[in-house]
């Protein structure tokens, strides 16, 4: 039942706050319906899918990349972790839990490259059905008013509005292999037709293809961490070295990759050559002439140059360095050769002062020895127990080496580097004074070990090539992305989106009069007046020169049409 109120009830109830119909409360607030599971999964798809999402991550990958260049990587420096973790054992671990040593196979930062991912395909799909519908779809029609329009012309030309129109169709949209405008050509009725064109859609098409070269850039650079390896090896001249991955100085490689892949082929350093400026003694070339040896094929002679790798196996082969790698023979004291080999020397500086190490743990009896020194291809005594070198060619090579004797650490299952002399375990050899002893060597040259410890032979001067093997199966695909990524980009920021709309109506018509009036007039009397407008997506500068460019186009149709008929 329906309570009836006079005005003063009315106001009444209302101050009381009862409801008008009734039974006391007043009405409460709407109530929102509950999203849902569906609806809140949804929720996240739009915003995961959306542009300003994908922007996000990808700046949060770029800064997710960070700590791989701040913190040594198990892949590729595993001796700076170790010692890292040594050197800081509390925050060491934390970090390692983290995956901060191994940023890129981290959860995390695969995590975000994932979302990035689907982001970008959920941002392309949507797209790319609505621009297929709008290339295959008719341009817009004319608008029925062109007096707010930007950019905007007229003119009057003679024939009916119908033959205009397809000769103005024909004009605007130009070269028939090269076509500038979309054109669509429609009779609006009693006697008024309209032209409506459209250019630009490459405009989004370059977008989603800029947006498609992100996505295969992403697949491209995840497929080549899986696949890829790398591998640095030092061959010193007369020996040889296999593509195994034992046999590298230094190897990584991605997640993806089997040992089973190498191909076995083996590459000997027969001889290398250096050229030096005699004056200023900078390098003018190096070459490596090797001998290399493909599985079931012949030994075939080759050489590399810096910036000309040789391909083989899959991968390329680039000369890196090169340097000296003093051959020595180290006896203990009963005459017992515990080292003999050739050990590399990196250079420091022009004139290839080397510095390097030798570590001899295999002792019969007594402590470990390092010596540790430099290599003057070309020395010059400057003062007392003071030398240079004044030439990178060995024209006359002189070694010098401090003696240290203990554990040189080896055995402790820590990574050392082969270059450098870990002396935390170690003691200088000192001599009846009290000096650090140092020893002088030239090839050919052998000198007693202080302490009784052996004697120590300068037997050669070989030098050695550095090499470095790359194989990344993606590298050719992210070129290739990395190029269409710029076409894309270029094409969605220069060209424009313009649309131009043509009305064409008898001049009679336009006058005032009706088109039946004038139905009786030859064709070659009637005129017509094309009032055109055009409309950019965005600020155009060059819209108005756009739509005067297209009827002058018109313009002279007409003009030729006049002269050889009246047209379609």
């Amino acid at each position: 039942m329906t309570r009836e109120y006079t005005p003063e009830g009315l106001d009444n109830a209302l101050a009381s706050g009862q409801a008008p119909d009734g039974e006391g409360a007043a009405p409460a607030s709407p109530q929102l319906p509950a999203l849902g599971v569906v609806g809140w999964l949804r929720w996240a798809w739009r915003q995961l899918t959306s542009m300003r999402v994908a922007l996000l991550l990808l700046m949060l990958l770029a800064v997710a990349a960070v700590p791989g260049t701040v913190f040594p990587q198990q892949s590729q420096q595993p001796e700076q972790v170790a010692t890292y973790l040594t050197d800081h054992p509390d925050l060491g671990p934390l970090l390692q839990r983290l995956g901060f040593f191994d940023v890129y196979a981290s959860i995390w930062f695969s995590a975000i490259y994932l979302l990035l991912f689907v982001s970008l395909v959920g941002c392309i799909l949507p797209r790319s059905r609505t621009h297929l519908r709008a290339v295959r779809g008719r341009p817009p029609r004319a608008p029925r008013r062109f007096d707010r329009f930007p950019a905007k012309a007229s003119l009057e030309v003679p024939g009916t509005p119908e033959q205009v129109a397809r000769r103005a169709a024909d004009a605007v949209r130009g070269s028939r292999w090269l076509p500038r405008f979309r054109v669509d050509v429609r009779d609006e009725g009693r006697g008024v037709w309209s032209v409506a064109a459209e250019r630009g859609y490459l405009r989004e098409t370059g977008n989603l293809v800029f947006h498609l070269a992100l996505v295969g850039l992403l697949v491209a650079v995840a497929t080549g961490q899986l696949l890829h390896y790398r591998g640095q090896a030092i061959v010193v001249e007369g020996r040889a070295f296999a593509n195994t991955q034992t046999d590298y100085d230094t190897f990584e490689a991605g997640a993806g990759f089997s040992a089973s892949s190498l191909v076995p082929f083996a590459l000997g350093l027969d001889s290398f050559e250096s050229e030096f400026d005699p004056v200023t003694l900078q390098s003018r070339d190096f070459t490596a002439h090797i001998t290399l040896t493909e599985p079931g094929q012949d030994p075939v002679a080759s050489q590399i140059k810096v910036n000309q790798p040789i391909e083989t196996g899959g991968a390329k082969i680039y000369l890196q360095g090169n340097g000296y790698a003093p051959q020595v023979t180290v006896r203990d004291a009963d005459g017992n050769v515990t080292f003999a080999g050739a050990v590399p020397f990196i250079p420091q500086d022009t004139v290839y002062t080397s510095q390097g190490v030798i570590k001899v743990p295999d002792v019969t009896s007594g402590p470990q020895i390092g010596l540790q020194g430099v290599l003057l291809p070309t020395a010059e005594q400057v003062s007392d127990q003071i030398w240079r070198s004044v030439d990178p060619q060995p024209t006359a090579p002189l070694l010098a080496l401090a003696v240290w004797t203990g554990d040189l650490g080896l055995d402790d299952g820590i990574p050392q580097n082969v270059y450098q002399l870990d002396q935390s375990g170690l003691t200088q050899a000192l001599d009846a004074d009290g000096r650090p002893v140092t020893l002088y060597l030239a090839p050919g040259e052998t000198v007693d070990l202080p302490d009784g410890l052996g004697t120590l032979t300068f037997d050669a001067l070989p030098r050695f090539a550095a090499l470095d093997l790359r194989h990344d199966p993606s590298l050719t695909w992210v070129l290739v992305f990395a190029l269409l990524a710029f076409a894309g980009l270029a094409t969605s920021l220069f060209v424009p989106r313009r649309r131009i709309w043509l009305r064409l109506r008898p001049a009679e018509v336009a006058a005032g009069d009706s088109a039946e009036d004038h139905q009786d007039e030859g064709p070659g009397s009637r005129r017509t007046v094309v009032t055109a407008a055009a409309l950019a997506r965005g600020d155009d500068v060059g819209l108005q020169a756009e739509l005067d460019r297209a009827m002058d186009r018109v313009r002279a149709a007409e003009s030729g049409a006049g002269t050889g008929g009246t047209g379609r």
